[in-house]
């Protein structure tokens, strides 16, 4: 009988962008595939089941403990040798999922960046430090993404084992499509003048994202300044009249969700992100791949990434004075976004996909 794994997260949408490598590989290896998420249900490559659950995104909401008592049935029922959760909230009702089964799988918590860090109000990172706490002895294998990460995580005993990985790995050679005369074409499309310094920030609008910060420091900048938002999110239209309040609307574009970013990225001079924490982030590592400089927030995850003034230009979260002065460093120097870049690419090459999965499935053991 071949064994059987399940992958969790609150959305199926984090497991297609992130994971289907690591079904593919675990399929590969004999293993029968399920996944089981919430959010709007998909077909999902190398799944051998998809499981919808009803996760709400409140980790307070009653409704993610009937998602749990599902999950537990569904757990009993399929006798899983091993379970590989992800997402801050489906990690936490996975692991109280199993709490207390007198026989139950391996639990491997594949953490994309804890939603607190030093800078957190001290009750919020009180409730969300317990709930880690409070899942620790369900968590077998706790692979953390960054520095801070990895130092709270042995600091408090969130895990049995507790490892540091180097992201997912990213498939870098999907971004090698397109050219400079793929970015010129769609910089045509989106009519922005020629001789116009593009920045790109892929992300999902959320308040964690801090699109406002990015919008706010274009406000600051001169008329030739443009930023690509590609993205959905609870904040889309927020960000967009915000846009619009600061008389934005030729020079912040909003296209939607993009499935090939390559051409985004073509067709911009740098790229800017304002998150709050992260744990290794994708948009970052694919800008800094296609040689673009980034103007990151210095928050974990970023500064895992990006040495301040070698591979990008950092500046204080939240701050759009800051945030607009590394960008106008920028576009007044060629020579430094071309040395920026240019070293970006070649030290994010180490979190390659084919680099990092074997790396990732080892420490699975």
């Amino acid at each position: 009988m071949a064994q059987k794994v399940l992958f969790t997260a609150s959305s199926f949408s984090h497991i297609r962008n992130f994971h289907l490598p690591y079904l593919k590989w675990f399929r590969d290896q004999g293993y029968e595939v399920h996944v089981a998420c919430g959010g709007e249900t998909s077909e999902i490559p190398y799944a051998d089941r998809i499981i919808d659950l009803p996760f709400e995104k409140s980790m307070f909401s009653p409704g993610n403990l009937g998602a749990a008592s599902g999950l537990r049935k569904l757990i009993k029922a399929e006798k899983y040798d091993l379970i590989s959760t992800h997402t801050s909230l489906a990690a936490f009702f996975t692991r109280l999922a199993v709490k207390g089964m007198k026989s139950r799988p391996k639990v491997v918590y594949i953490c994309h960046g804890y939603l607190f860090d030093d800078e957190t109000p001290k009750t919020r990172k009180a409730v969300l430090l317990t709930a880690e706490r409070l899942t620790a002895p369900q968590t077998d294998v706790l692979m953390t993404m960054n520095e801070w990460d990895y130092g709270t995580a042995k600091k408090y005993g969130l895990g049995k084992r507790v490892v540091k990985i180097p992201g997912m790995g990213v498939d870098f050679g999907k971004l090698d499509g397109a050219g400079p005369e793929d970015g010129r074409e769609l910089r045509r499309r989106l009519n922005i003048p020629e001789g116009a310094f593009v920045l790109v920030y892929p992300a999902e609008f959320s308040r964690r994202k801090s699109q406002r910060t990015a919008i706010e420091a274009v406000a600051r900048l001169p008329e030739d300044c443009y930023l690509l938002l590609p993205g959905q999110g609870a904040l889309l239209e927020e960000c967009g009249t915000l846009a619009k309040d600061l008389g934005l609307e030729r020079r912040v574009l909003f296209p939607g969700q993009i499935a090939d970013m390559a051409p985004w990225y073509a067709a911009a001079d740098a790229a800017v992100t304002a998150s709050r924490s992260e744990g290794l982030p994708f948009n970052v590592m694919e800008a800094m791949y296609r040689g673009l400089p980034v103007v990151a927030s210095d928050v974990k995850g970023h500064v895992d990434l990006i040495r301040d003034g070698v591979t990008g230009l950092l500046y204080p979260y939240g701050d759009a004075d800051a945030c607009a002065g590394a960008i106008r460093r920028l576009t007044r120097s060629a020579s430094t976004r071309r040395e920026l870049g240019r070293n970006a690419r070649e030290s994010v090459k180490q979190y390659s996909l084919g680099k990092v999965l074997p790396e990732v499935v080892r420490k699975y053991g």
